[in-house]
């Protein structure tokens, strides 16, 4: 297409989204109720149906480690920290473990950051590994089932196999002594080694006082069609181009850089979160791991997320209607990205938007303090009391041992 006909096409969908957005779903903020089994999950009280007891470990796991680095309260990992706080104050914790129908085991696994601030994974096995030993050797409840009545937040990239890398965490595989525990983890990928059966996938934390800063005024149009900021090429580690992101990010970039309908950079402004509330459509495509922070952002202000991350397992499945309120592409179909998302009818983004702007969507996707009803906590809670009563094959007979404790890298077996 020549630029002109870009151009001419630009100013046409400028001028519909303008009017379209402004009158149709601003006016007012419209809102469309989440019908069927997923708004009824969405909306579950999960006080009353479950009881917690949080383990009390020595401060090395948890507190000491986040004192030591304050940054590890901010970044995309940080669920594990809110997760601990929350649960000493939820009214489903127990203080009588013989009550209990979870038991929580608060480890801060991603607080161990580089100076530019990213988590390094390596020693989250045998910080892990040294925890269970000591719920092992306190408690009586760990023995009991080896872990399936326990569950653990391990919202590293690919979950509990603890590296950044996928081949390398497909090596490395899920910590072996968390085999029967339940996992709440930001990682899923259908079939994948690292999602276990029976994990819960939550959103990444996303600074809701953050967002809640820059939100603008409802009246302001979306006069931008396509937006993302971000890398398309990880030269550092990947330095051929192919591997980052399975190629997406690049077909990204190779595609649009220069197609005016959309609004692409790996400049990351001051106004980002400013401009995602001016756009209708934001890509949420893989990076390292198939998920990112821009899914939440996305849905918090309204910007229809385009995910393309093939055989994603998106947070809260059960109760956020992902195919009603995003636009799932191939990454094998990148380079249409153009023809697919102006061929979607207007009707459609309409109801995408009116779902988007539902308060109850928007809570679901974030970790505030103190909680709010039905905000992430509370859907991790649901996920949980969902998985009740345990079956009674998941107690060990006596003397009946699963797990294989010297199983994994020999690295991974090393003291903490």
């Amino acid at each position: 297409m020549s630029n002109s006909s870009w151009g001419f096409l630009l100013l046409v969908f400028s001028a519909f989204f303008l009017n379209l957005d402004a009158f149709e779903l601003r006016k007012g903020q419209k809102t469309e109720r989440i019908s069927g089994s997923a708004g009824d999950v969405l909306e579950d009280d999960p006080v009353g149906r479950l009881k917690v007891f949080v383990y009390e470990l020595p401060s090395k796991y948890n507190k000491k480690i986040l004192q030591k680095d304050p940054r590890c309260l901010n970044h995309m990992f940080a669920a594990e920290i809110y997760m601990h706080r929350f649960l000493l104050s939820s009214p489903v914790r127990t203080l009588n473990p013989e009550e209990a129908d979870w038991f929580y085991t608060p480890v801060y696994t991603t607080c161990d950051l580089t100076p530019n601030g990213l988590p390094l994974p390596f020693k989250s096995p045998r910080m892990m590994r040294s925890a269970i030993q000591l719920i092992s050797s306190n408690w009586p409840y760990w023995n009991r089932t080896e872990g399936a009545d326990h569950f653990f937040i391990v919202p590293h990239d690919f979950g509990a196999c603890f590296h950044y890398q996928e081949e390398k965490a497909i090596e490395r595989g899920i910590l072996p002594l968390l085999q029967r525990a339940t996992l709440v983890q930001t990682f899923g990928q259908k079939n994948h080694v690292c999602l276990k059966d029976g994990s819960i996938t939550v959103p990444p934390y996303a600074p809701p006082q953050k967002m809640q800063s820059h939100l603008i005024p409802p009246s302001i149009p979306r006069s931008i069609f396509v937006y993302f900021r971000g890398l398309f090429y990880d030269v550092g580690n990947d330095p051929e181009g192919g591997y980052y992101a399975r190629g997406a990010r690049a077909a990204v970039w190779e595609n649009f850089k220069d197609n005016p309908l959309f609004d692409i950079s790996t400049e990351h402004p001051t106004t980002y979160y400013e401009d995602m509330q001016r756009a209708v459509f934001c890509l949420c495509p893989l990076g390292w791991a198939p998920w990112s922070p821009r899914l939440v952002e996305a849905v918090i202000f309204g910007c229809i997320p385009v995910i393309i991350a093939d055989d994603i397992v998106l947070p809260f499945a059960d109760a956020i209607p992902w195919e009603d309120i995003g636009v799932y592409v191939d990454e094998k179909d990148v380079p249409n990205l153009d023809t697919i998302l102006t061929s979607i009818p207007t009707e459609v983004i309409l109801r995408k938007q009116r779902l988007l702007a539902n308060p109850s969507m928007k809570q679901a996707m974030l970790f505030p303090h103190p909680a709010q009803p039905g905000d992430a906590f509370h859907q991790i809670l649901n996920g949980l009391a969902r998985k009740l009563p345990h079956d009674k094959s998941v107690y060990l007979r006596k003397g009946e041992k699963v797990l294989n404790w010297t199983a994994g890298p020999l690295a991974d077996l090393k003291p903490w």
